[in-house]
């Protein structure tokens, strides 16, 4: 493929991402949450894997530091989801009477 096809599907799935995030309903947002940190789990793997290829053979470095860079990024939205799943969650808990 060559680069304008890719940039046009990137800039297409922004859009249908952007449309499809702002119209769901905010009873729907902490399922989807947590779909959203198990795709990112998935994601987290396959870096492991990027960041693993010098060592599986595959030469440069550049693959090992897109692979650490997609774990980090990855694990912060993982582990952002999961506070702010949370803290929605706690918003339905009944407040205790002192």
């Amino acid at each position: 493929m060559d680069f304008i096809s890719i940039l046009s599907i990137f800039v297409l799935a922004c859009f249908v991402g952007y449309y499809v995030v702002w119209s769901v309903t905010p009873a729907l947002h902490t399922p989807l949450m947590a779909v959203t940190n198990a795709i990112s789990s998935v994601i987290v793997v396959g870096a492991l894997i990027a960041a693993a290829a010098p060592v599986l053979g595959a030469s440069g470095t550049t693959a090992k530091w897109l692979g650490l860079g997609a774990v980090v990024l990855a694990s912060v939205n993982i582990f952002g989801g999961f506070a702010v799943t949370a803290r929605m969650l706690a918003m339905y808990k009944k407040k205790e009477k002192k």
